[in-house]
């Protein structure tokens, strides 16, 4: 699968072209794993596709070729980030002209992902700096703890925080062994 891959993306991503950090990715929801629903893309297209980084309109004007590709995994992922971006007017001009046949065009819809705008919700400190997994953040308030006696100081290094999911305002990180759930508004990145 990885060569039949490789020599239909030429090494370089399938979406923009780009030949840095090319992985495989998995076009969802297709059930088992091959190279008719892998796709060969870099990371910058990765983290826009997977809500991690804001969309940047411009790097996906590449969408303009790579929509054309004969690859209906291909074919799908153009079309779902085109709709997440039909506010610009050369997206919404592509999705126009993008023909999709009807399975290609319910496995696009399956997700649900093309109802969604373009707007990513992130994690971010009270500065606004994006927070990542595996990030060093500082308290910048005291914090009474929940159902302990514990009272987190500002000033506090908690290292190696984890995001939670379904929440872009609260992380979770230890402090004095305990794993607590923290307000990002209550956070500096460290660095940051």
């Amino acid at each position: 699968m990885a060569n039949e891959q490789a020599e239909r993306s030429k090494n370089g991503c399938e979406l923009c072209g780009s030949a840095a950090a090319i992985s495989a990715y998995e076009v969802a929801p297709k059930a088992q794993n091959s190279a008719s629903n892998t796709i060969f893309i870099c990371d910058k297209c990765e983290a826009q596709i997977e809500k991690k980084e804001a969309l940047d309109a411009t790097h996906w004007h590449c969408l303009s070729e790579s929509m054309w590709s004969e690859v209906p995994a291909v074919q799908v992922t153009a079309w779902r980030m085109l709709n997440r971006l039909r506010n610009e007017s050369w997206a919404a001009d592509n999705l126009d002209m993008l023909y999709l046949d009807e399975e290609t065009l319910a496995w696009a819809k399956a997700t649900g992902d093309h109802e969604d705008d373009g707007t990513v919700d992130l994690h971010k400190d009270s500065n606004g700096n994006v927070l990542q997994n595996g990030d060093t953040v500082v308290l910048i308030k005291s914090l009474d703890v929940k159902g302990s006696t514990l009272n987190a100081k500002m000033g506090t290094v908690v290292k190696n925080i984890r995001l939670v999911t379904d929440n872009t305002e609260q992380i979770e990180g230890k402090i004095e062994g305990q794993t607590i759930v923290i307000l990002t508004r209550y956070l500096r990145k460290q660095g940051g």
